[in-house]
């Protein structure tokens, strides 16, 4: 008998507003959406070629606590790419905040970050 397979999985980032959130999301980043949840919007599912990232409203922004304030240069999210140096120039056209630039890690990945409206940090690596 075959175990259970997972089918995918969507990190889910704590925000102040969702509705800015997806739309930066959107615009800077190339995420969709189909709909938000609530009223005003507390939830909202992005989605990229078949990868998912959840946004949930918080009520107390001290919850907000972009994962490099615990743990020195640490992304909340990292996402793996076929093509780094693309996906860069599409963010960079499209004004997302560059956290840091495109450049080849000493472990092996092609790499650059972003931070979003609430200062996360996404991440987006492709292996060498």
């Amino acid at each position: 008998m075959d175990n259970a397979k997972i089918t995918g999985s969507a990190p889910i980032l704590l925000v102040k507003d969702v509705e800015k959130s997806a739309n930066y999301y959107r615009d800077k980043v190339g995420f969709s959406y189909d709909r938000f949840w609530g009223e005003p919007p507390g939830f909202c599912i992005l989605h990229r070629n078949g990868f998912k990232l959840m946004l949930s409203r918080v009520g107390d922004e001290r919850h907000i606590v972009p994962h490099y304030k615990v743990v020195h240069n640490m992304w909340n999210v990292y996402f793996w790419v076929d093509d780094a140096k693309k996906l860069y120039d599409e963010l960079v056209a499209s004004g997302a905040e560059i956290d840091y630039h495109l450049e080849e890690k000493d472990y092996g990945c092609l790499e650059f970050g972003i931070q979003d409206l609430d200062g996360y940090d996404i991440a987006f690596g492709q292996e060498l």
